[in-house]
């Protein structure tokens, strides 16, 4: 299974007209993408993001069949996106890949130059981490479900998308474990659970569970699992270990088999919950629920955690990508002294 890292696609007007149009223009198109995709059980977001670029790469040709364009065409396009749009170079490389699969994987046609294109160079950022004393502060100003969602993600470092898709099963309060279920990457990973959220999690199941009650009464009990999970269990999806622990207040419409059914909380809720925290918190940094992440990783480095530690419990498959937050701990005293401050003291 491949995944890709997230990024928000536009939902404006424009964006659902262009959408409409070249589904009604390519329909025979996006349904062999659409059977592609899931056959190689790419994720639900990597299915979006890639339909989004396959319509809007249509869109922008004038309606051409992808067929009958070729090198010059992508180029265009993806430079189109770096200077008209000036989309980032993660952007860049999202959309170039859903050609590549476009071409290679839906449509069968061997393009040597496709594979030839090259990734937009991308740039090296340290993420932004919270200090101690500011996740004190953003914590103070959250409740609730949305609040408890929010301590969770720096008490584990799951992923947002990671804590909402936890089910009840993958809760171990005996063993103070939490099971992450294909995280990025697909890959499965056991994180410790904090003690300080053990009645709150408990709280929180007791709560699910009315809710679940309810569900079996109303005959909606029917939760999404995995496509060969549901064929060898059919009963699986009505199970109680199975529910989501932070599932939404209402039912709403599948979008890959059109059943209304209770899924997760969205992930816009929990970040505009972050979003007003650090605004009330009073916090001057660009802070969304992956910084939590990243506060997570670092001050698991300054309690003293070796870095493959800290590795395993990211997910990360190379190290070299948990090195990143060595970086960050040279920031504020933990590298060069100043020459100035030597020569005041």
């Amino acid at each position: 299974m491949q995944t890709i890292v997230a990024i928000e696609l536009p939902r404006s007007t424009n964006e659902v007209a262009t959408a409409a149009a070249t589904a009604s223009a390519h329909p025979r198109l996006m349904t062999l993408f659409r059977d592609k995709v899931r056959t190689l059980n790419y994720s639900p977001r990597t299915e979006e993001a890639y339909r989004h670029w396959i319509r809007q790469f249509i869109f922008w040709s004038g309606m051409r069949d992808p067929r009958t364009m070729g090198a010059a065409e992508v180029e265009a396009f993806l430079s189109f996106q770096a200077t008209a749009r000036n989309v980032s170079a993660q952007t860049q490389n999202q959309a170039r890949s859903a050609l590549l699969f476009l071409y290679g994987q839906v449509l069968g046609v061997k393009l040597p130059w496709l594979n030839s294109t090259p990734s937009a160079k991308t740039s090296k950022r340290l993420p932004t981490v919270l200090s101690t004393l500011e996740v004190q502060r953003l914590l103070a100003q959250v409740s609730g479900r949305s609040g408890l969602l929010i301590r969770l993600m720096y008490g584990t470092g799951m992923r947002v998308t990671e804590a909402l898709q936890l089910r009840v099963k993958d809760i171990d309060f005996d063993h103070r474990a939490i099971v992450v279920r294909q995280g990025k990457g697909d890959k499965d990973r056991v994180v410790s659970l904090p003690e300080s959220l053990r009645d709150a999690l408990k709280q929180q199941l007791h709560t699910r569970a009315e809710l679940h009650r309810l569900d079996q009464q109303r005959g909606m009990v029917d939760v999404y699992v995995p496509d060969a999970l549901a064929r060898k269990y059919p009963r699986a999806a009505q199970s109680w270990a199975w529910q989501y622990v932070f599932a939404a207040d209402d039912y709403s419409t599948d979008p890959a088999t059109q059943r209304r059914r209770r899924h997760h909380v969205s992930a816009e809720s929990v970040q505009q919950a972050m979003k007003r925290a650090v605004a009330a918190a009073g916090i001057p940094k660009l802070a969304t629920p992956h910084t939590l992440r990243h506060s997570y990783a670092t001050h698991l480095l300054l309690a003293g955690y070796d870095i493959r530690t800290v590795q395993e419990m990211l997910g990360h498959a190379d190290v070299s990508t948990t090195m990143i937050y060595t970086h960050v701990l040279r920031v504020g005293g933990r590298g060069v002294v100043s020459p100035l401050d030597t020569m005041l003291s």
